[in-house]
């Protein structure tokens, strides 16, 4: 069989190659390491990798030769976010040296459930520190540990955040796959600006036991890959209930789906899709993102789809006020993660720093010098700290409950429900917070690029271009909570019948092979 190019290969391709003794799990590590030293420099998107993978892949190895095999990914390296734990000779810091050398009690749940599917986790991914909850004037992909993450579309290019690494990893094949975080926004903004396929699950499908918290009111976990149908392989290892985590109890069923089952081009079929037009603003600089979106109308009818436009979230004005105060000073998140990041510092069995509490995390943040304080602030930490709410006060379920309202029957809930839809669809840049506040999941495609001509803008410190030449965007599904099998359906089919991602290539890609490594 020709070696497959590890910008494309998908887990099929590997699995392919793996079966046929073309090349080994072995071979696929040594390749992957050799791509991530090759770029890292520049685009940082790996924090560190794992010295035992080598062993963990001539171990796997062995298994295939023996003719036991776990599933799909069986000896597929991945890299995974730094901040979902891993009880080995790597690092859980969420980029932070708060965390540098704290051990966990075990495995976080995914990372057990993916070392059991045999996938070997190669390495750490870099991301926005704290899962972007620390500074009000940082940057998407930069931590104290791991540097600035940049994307591979341009030069100096904002990766997105907080899943900046796990984007950046997947698209250029430094690994197979990655797994990221998302609280709002995390997975679908780096996979849509990566011009990847991303999945953020229903909050509770996915376990966040020994993930470093924001909110367990909306965090979850979810895969960020080359193809949709890579996506769905992961999901159906992650997704599922544990015990320490009583989120997942609410999963309506017991057996986890095939959710790439129904991965096919014909999955739009008879489906019913609605376009919430009132949430879709037009910007001076997102033209051609909605173009591409108006342009995909016909792409979907041609696929069998039924398209409902004006299929408007029903309070949409009633959610803008709510959110108006912003993600910084929302009292559930603040809340979550002063009591959440807490119990995650105490469930470590060494804590070199002895940090219990947000309040000595400010401490070390400040003094620390590596932390980059004052020049990146504490802001969102300093607000959850001086909120007079907690978990269990009366007023903090208040504010919960609305805002199950406002991301639900106000606006996704309420427009499927109105319209008797199966699903919907909106671009990607516009996706995350509606389904964030309620829990609700996320599918996105590739959708395009912006044009050769587009002006170059910068963030505010000047280090990273915010939008540019060729930066990717996605088109992104909203359903039911717990409809992923439904989503990833549509997704796939509307992926094969674009295939978008062939058509702009990254402007850094390593030259690394696995011919240079066998």
């Amino acid at each position: 069989m020709p070696l497959p190019d590890l910008l494309y290969a998908t887990i099929d391709d590997l699995q392919s190659g793996l079966a046929a003794g073309t090349f080994t799990s072995l071979d696929l590590v040594k390749a992957y390491v050799a791509r991530i030293n090759e770029v890292n420099p520049v685009l940082h998107a790996v924090i560190e990798t794992n010295p035992d993978a080598l062993a963990i892949a001539t171990s796997l190895d062995a298994e295939r030769a023996r003719g036991s095999l776990r599933g799909n990914l069986h000896g597929i390296p991945i890299c995974i976010k730094d901040n979902i734990a891993t009880l080995d000779k790597m690092n859980n810091t969420a980029g932070s040296f708060a965390l540098l050398g704290a051990i966990p009690p075990s495995d976080s749940t995914i990372a057990a459930k993916l070392k059991a599917a045999g996938a070997i986790i190669i390495g750490k991914c870099n991301l926005s520190q704290w899962a972007n909850y620390r500074s009000s004037n940082s940057t998407n992909g930069w931590t104290s540990r791991g540097g600035q993450t940049m994307g591979a579309y341009y030069p100096m290019q904002d990766p997105s955040g907080s899943s900046s690494g796990p984007g950046v990893v997947s698209s250029i094949g430094l690994a197979a796959a990655a797994v990221g975080t998302e609280t709002s926004g995390s997975i679908i903004s780096p996979a849509s600006r990566n011009s990847l396929a991303g999945i953020k699950p229903s909050v509770g499908l996915t376990s966040r036991y020994l993930v470093v918290p924001i909110s367990q009111t909306q965090d979850t976990i979810g895969p960020l890959t080359r193809t949709m149908k890579d996506a769905a392989y992961i999901l159906s290892v992650i997704a599922g209930k544990d015990s320490h985590d009583n989120y997942t109890s609410a999963i309506p069923f017991e057996s986890v789906p095939d959710y790439a089952a129904a991965c096919n081009s014909q999955g739009l079929q008879g489906a019913k899709i609605g376009i919430p037009r009132n949430a879709i603003t037009v910007s001076a600089t997102n033209g051609p993102e909605i173009t591409a979106f108006n342009a995909s109308i016909t792409t979907f009818e041609g696929l069998g789809a039924t398209i409902v436009d004006n299929a408007d979230f029903p309070d949409l004005a009633g959610y803008v006020n709510f959110t108006g105060a912003g993600y910084t000073t929302d009292p559930v998140v603040g809340a979550d993660f002063v009591a959440d990041v807490a119990n995650y510092f105490n469930e470590m069995t060494t804590n070199p720093n002895g940090i219990k509490n947000i309040q000595q995390l400010i401490n070390f943040t400040e003094t620390y010098v590596p932390e980059d304080y004052p020049d990146r602030d504490i802001a969102r930490w300093l607000s959850a700290a001086s909120l007079n709410i907690t978990m269990g006060d009366p007023n903090y379920y208040t504010a919960l409950l609305q805002q199950y309202y406002y991301g639900s029957n106000a606006t996704i809930l309420g427009a499927l429900e109105k319209y008797d839809l199966d699903a919907l669809i909106i671009p990607s840049s516009m996706a995350p917070g509606y389904a964030a506040i309620a829990g609700y999941p996320i599918v996105t495609v590739p959708l395009g690029y912006y044009p050769a001509s587009t002006n170059v803008t910068y963030n505010s410190r000047r280090t990273l271009v915010s939008l540019g030449p060729n930066f990717p965007f996605g088109l992104s599904f909203f359903g039911r909570r717990f409809s992923e099998a439904t989503l990833v359906k549509y997704a796939c089919a509307f992926e094969a019948a674009t295939n978008y991602r062939q058509l702009q290539h990254p402007y850094i890609i390593p030259n690394i092979q696995l011919v240079d490594v066998m």
